[in-house]
């Protein structure tokens, strides 16, 4: 029987196995060492892990901002493990983030998605993500990337 998950908020001791995370699921892209260390100081508790025993299987990243006197959020990544992907997590990860961006009353969510990751968009639609706009050449190697929203 396999240890449940449990989501819970990322600590620097995590910071090995999300990079591996991030290796995998983004390759090239992949944010380094000292970019994940400071979304932990900026983010602090919107820095989330799906863990089951010791172990690390997915991550989401959250910050916030006051754009118009109204406090915002980024979903700033996403990513589950090669292993565990298709078992529920990224929704879980969702799930948490949602009800964390609530308790501090904020009003809407935004994210970034490339065109071509439709198994993001189906999650971020399950969770009443609406497209906002396209970005032409969003991404380092010229992929455009859709940004939804979700109203809290």
């Amino acid at each position: 029987m396999q240890p449940q998950n449990r989501i819970r908020a990322f600590r620097m001791s995590d910071l090995d196995a999300v990079l591996a995370i991030e290796r995998a699921s983004f390759g090239a892209d992949a944010y380094d060492r000292n970019l994940f260390a400071e979304l932990f100081e900026k983010c602090g508790r919107l820095f989330l892990v799906a863990a089951a025993g010791s172990g690390v299987r997915a991550y989401a990243v959250t910050a916030t901002a006051v754009r118009r006197e109204t406090l915002c959020a980024e979903l700033v990544s996403v990513a589950v493990g090669p292993a565990w992907r298709g078992q529920g997590m990224g929704s879980a990860l969702l799930l948490g983030t949602l009800r964390r961006l609530r308790l501090r009353r904020v009003h809407r969510v935004t994210l970034a998605v490339r065109v071509s990751n439709r198994r993001g968009q189906a999650l971020y639609a399950k969770f009443g993500f609406a497209r906002l706009r396209r970005v032409r050449r969003y991404y380092e190697d010229g992929e455009d990337a859709l940004v939804l929203c979700k109203r809290l």
